[in-house]
């Protein structure tokens, strides 16, 4: 009790907290990323089935989705006491905004941290509204039973019609593009300095995870990107 305590209790411990919760994020924007590729390079079957596979685990797809809910909501706690942290802590005077050097790296990147943050919290919610909570369409028995494999007559969501339908809206393609660029912006930063605020600092291997974080950055952002554009640039037949 006395080191949950004292984590709780000190700035670098609110630092490892969001330093930790940001890594598991990380982890799992990868994985969504890599079952929502399927989008680009199967079939609307094969989709389906992916986001089937969900529905199946039954009341641990619960368990799973409270834990991430703690997670994104222990990073943004977290974040915002730092954010506050400093601003409290620094002088009024004081408007340096040029890099601060090893280790800081101080970016643009880094000193919109808690803005790109707000945007992305939002592009979440919307996120849910638009696909977990959006229109549920069915799929034809002809696809459950010999896709799914499914011949009890159970009812298989068609979330591979509804993400089209949604990324047939040029609005919603330019608000999921910025965000998702944004969202990539947030992880440059956020990936190598998750680390330093662990205090794995090391001249050797600190400039090797800041590259990484760079790409890291880079990979997810147009990862997700190129969802949404190549389906609206493929049309409504995809």
């Amino acid at each position: 009790m006395t080191f949950v305590r004292a984590i709780f209790s000190s700035s670098v411990g609110w630092k490892m907290i969001n330093a930790v919760s940001g890594l598991s994020l990380i982890g799992f924007i990868i994985v969504h990323l890599v079952g929502n590729l399927i989008l680009l390079t199967g079939t609307s079957e094969a989709f389906n089935q992916y986001s089937h596979f969900y529905e199946t685990v039954g009341s641990l797809l619960y368990v799973i989705e409270l834990m991430l809910v703690s997670i994104f909501i222990l990073h943004i706690v977290t974040a915002v006491t730092v954010w506050f942290s400093k601003q409290m802590g620094r002088d009024i005077s004081y408007k340096n905004s040029a890099s601060a050097g090893s280790p800081s790296k101080k970016t643009w990147a880094s000193q919109t941290m808690i803005y790109s943050g707000l945007v992305i919290l939002v592009f979440l919610i919307l996120h849910l509204v638009d696909f977990k909570y959006g229109p549920h369409y069915d799929v034809s028995n002809e696809i459950v039973t010999t896709q799914l494999h499914l011949s009890d007559g159970t009812d298989v969501r068609d979330m591979h019609k509804t993400v089209i339908e949604v990324f047939q809206r040029p609005v919603q393609i330019i608000w999921y593009s910025i965000a998702v660029l944004l969202l990539g912006l947030h992880l440059r930063h956020g990936f190598w300095s998750a680390f330093q605020s662990l205090g794995l600092n090391h001249p050797k291997y600190t400039p090797i995870l800041f590259r990484l974080g760079i790409m890291v950055g880079i990979i997810i952002g147009l990862g997700y990107l190129a969802i949404p554009v190549l389906i609206y640039l493929k049309g409504a037949t995809s």
